[in-house]
């Protein structure tokens, strides 16, 4: 059983590391988190709206926008980014423009 130890704890110089990239750190693990749950907010959004052209065309959008800043690492352009595309996103909430149509949808279809 010590044997077996032993070999788990050697390291091989020889052998790579099966981490990719280098760690990061807590700035900015915390705006990925936030960039994260921005991108399924607007996933959830557009999931309320009814099946059809425009929200297909919405939904690429926002992954263009995405895919274009992927690999932004300054942080303020990150908090910039995150304030920019989630300000619009609250006007159409707070407005009505997304959930309006399903509300109207809901009253046709029971009425």
């Amino acid at each position: 059983m010590r044997s077996s130890l032993k070999l788990l704890a050697v390291v091989n110089p020889t052998r790579s590391s099966k981490l990719r990239k280098p760690a990061i750190s807590l700035d900015h693990f915390i705006q990925r988190q936030r960039v994260i749950a921005l991108w399924r907010e607007i996933v959830r959004a557009l999931n309320k709206i009814p099946n059809s052209p425009t929200r297909s065309e919405l939904r690429e959008y926002a992954r263009q926008e995405f895919e274009r800043h992927r690999n932004v690492t300054d942080l303020q352009h990150i908090r910039y980014l995150i304030s920019v595309r989630s300000h619009p996103h609250d006007c159409c909430q707070r407005s009505g423009l997304i959930l309006e149509p399903l509300q109207g949808a809901r009253t046709q279809i029971a009425g």
